[in-house]
C-alpha cells in the first residue's frame, strides 16, 4: 500500500490484501477464447426457454383464472375491464385515426401511379380493400396499441413490482393475475377489434380521397363498388386479428411487467422488450393468420 495514503487502523490489512494479491489477478486473466460465443449463444437460447416457459404459465394461469370467474359471475372485475377499455380504446382513437388516414393516402398515392399507366383505374377500390381491411388496418392498430398501451402495462406492473404491492396482494391471498393480468387481457382482446374497425375507416376514407384527386374515381363508385368487391369474410378475418393481436399485445406486456426487478435500469429494459417482443409476435400471428386463411370468400 502506497505510504502516502492516509486510512483507518482496522482498514489497513485490507489494502495491504488488494496490493499483495493486485499483481497476481492481473497475471491469472485471459482474453475470451473461441467457447465465448458459443457459451453466449447457449445462454441466450437458455433465457430464451426460460421466459417462453413463464410466458406460457401466465397464459395457464389466466385462462384458469378466467375458468373460475365463469364459475363465479359476481367475481368478475368489471371495473377494471371498463377502465381498461377507456385507457386502450377511446384514448387510442385519436393516434389510430391519423395513423391510419395516413397509411391509406400514402397506399392510394403510390398504387395510383402505376395503376394510371395500365389503365386500371378502378381496380384501386379492390386493391385499397382488400389491403386495408384484411392486412394493412389490423396490424398497424396493432402496432400502435403495442407501442402506446403494451408499453403503459409493462411500466405500471413493474412499478407494482418495485414497490412490493404485488407481494401485498399475495400475502393477502389476492390472485393479481386474477385482479391485474386477466382485466387487461380481456379489455385490450374487447377493444382491438373496435380499433381496427376505426383505423380501416379513416384508412379507406384517406385512399378514396386520394382516389378521387389523382385516378378520377367518385365518390358514389367506391362507396357503391367496395362492398361488392370485398368479401366478407376478410372483415371477420380482420376482427379475429383483432381478438388475437389484442390477447397477445396484453399477455406479453405483463409478463414483461411481473419480471420487473428492483431497479429503474431493468424498468426501461423490460418496458423495451415489452415493445419489442410484442410486435413481433404480432407480426408472426399475422403471417399464420395469412398461411391458414389464404383465400377465403364467405
Amino acid at each position: 500500500m502506497p505510504a502516502n495514503i492516509v486510512v483507518r487502523e482496522d482498514t489497513k490489512p485490507v489494502f495491504a490484501r488488494f496490493h499483495a494479491n493486485g499483481p497476481q489477478i492481473l497475471q491469472t486473466w485471459r482474453p475470451p477464447g473461441v467457447a465465448q460465443p458459443i457459451l453466449s449463444i447457449g445462454y441466450a437460447m437458455l433465457e430464451s426457454f426460460e421466459q417462453l416457459a413463464r410466458f406460457v404459465g401466465l397464459t395457464g394461469r389466466v385462462l384458469l383464472d378466467m375458468l373460475d370467474l365463469l364459475k363465479h359471475p359476481t367475481h368478475w372485475p368489471w371495473l377494471e375491464v371498463s377502465a381498461g377499455l377507456y385507457r386502450t380504446g377511446a384514448q387510442a382513437l385519436g393516434i389510430t385515426a391519423l395513423v391510419g388516414s395516413l397509411i391509406g393516402i400514402i397506399l392510394s398515392y403510390l398504387s395510383a401511379q402505376e395503376m394510371r399507366d395500365f389503365g386500371l383505374n378502378a381496380y384501386i377500390v379492390k386493391f385499397l380493400g382488400i389491403a386495408i381491411v384484411r392486412e394493412l388496418g389490423p396490424m398497424v392498430a396493432a402496432i400502435v396499441v403495442a407501442g402506446r398501451s403494451g408499453s403503459s402495462i409493462t411500466a405500471q406492473l413493474g412499478v407494482m413490482r418495485l414497490n412490493e404491492e404485488l407481494d401485498a396482494l399475495t400475502a393477502m391471498g389476492i390472485s393479481y393475475t386474477q385482479r391485474l393480468v386477466l382485466p387487461r387481457v380481456l379489455a385490450l382482446a374487447l377493444a382491438q377489434p373496435l380499433l381496427i374497425v376505426w383505423t380501416d375507416l379513416f384508412a379507406l376514407l384517406g385512399g378514396m380521397l386520394v382516389a378521387k384527386s389523382t385516378l378520377a374515381v367518385s365518390y358514389s363508385y367506391f362507396l357503391t363498388t367496395l362492398p361488392k368487391v370485398l368479401p366478407i369474410g376478410d372483415y371477420w378475418i380482420g376482427l379475429a386479428k383483432g381478438v388475437s393481436f389484442g390477447a397477445i399485445i396484453a399477455l406479453v406486456a405483463c409478463h414483461f411487467g411481473l419480471r420487473i426487478k428492483s431497479s429503474t435500469e431493468s424498468l426501461g429494459a423490460g418496458t423495451t422488450s415489452s415493445v419489442v417482443t410484442a410486435i413481433t409476435s404480432v407480426i408472426v400471428v399475422d403471417a399464420i393468420f395469412a398461411v391458414l386463411f389464404p383465400d377465403v370468400h364467405l
